[in-house]
């Protein structure tokens, strides 16, 4: 009987300890799709419409996110012709804001005009600045909307990167 009891408490034990376990991994697992640490160095050479002149893109970028508060932010988005090359940039100084998403994080300007004037960029591109970062396993896909920050380009350039691998796919 005493080996009965000891046996059923050992498993009831090791029932608790599966169930805490669980919860807990359950917990991490949840935290760390909040976080996102990213570095990459990214470039791509395209002809322009299929035939036209050829056009290089290259990204590098440094992104630490810790659920909504940004710990490191730098993005260097370059789009070279033959005869001149465009940018759009964004980092910590510029005053971004995170919010966390179902699929990642959107990150925004708190001042997107000033952001811009502090460039000593016109003021004629307008105040849009958003960032969607949207992480599927170890992809991260880049959704930038922000000419703000852009000198005459149009855009950030727009990007798949995995994580583990650092392997860049540039949207079309």
């Amino acid at each position: 009987m005493k080996r009965l009891l000891l046996s059923g408490s050992a498993l009831l034990l090791s029932l608790l300890l599966s169930l805490l376990l669980g919860q807990f991994n359950g917990k991490v697992q949840a935290q760390t799709l909040t976080d996102l640490e990213a570095k990459f160095s990214c470039s791509q050479t395209r002809q322009e419409d299929g035939e036209g002149e050829r056009l290089i893109y290259a990204d590098q970028a440094q992104i630490q996110i810790k659920g909504a508060q940004i710990l490191a932010l730098q993005w260097e988005s370059s789009l070279f012709r033959s005869s001149h090359g465009h940018e759009c940039s964004i980092d910590s100084s510029d005053e971004p804001l995170a919010e966390v998403t179902e699929k990642g994080w959107r990150i925004s300007l708190k001042d997107a005009v000033a952001a811009r004037q502090r460039r000593g960029y016109d003021t004629e591109r307008g105040s849009q600045c958003s960032i969607r970062l949207e992480r599927d396993g170890e992809q991260l896909r880049i959704k930038p909307s922000c000419p703000t920050l852009c000198g005459s380009r149009n855009n950030f350039s727009a990007l798949t990167v995995n994580l583990q691998t650092g392997v860049c796919h540039y949207d079309e």
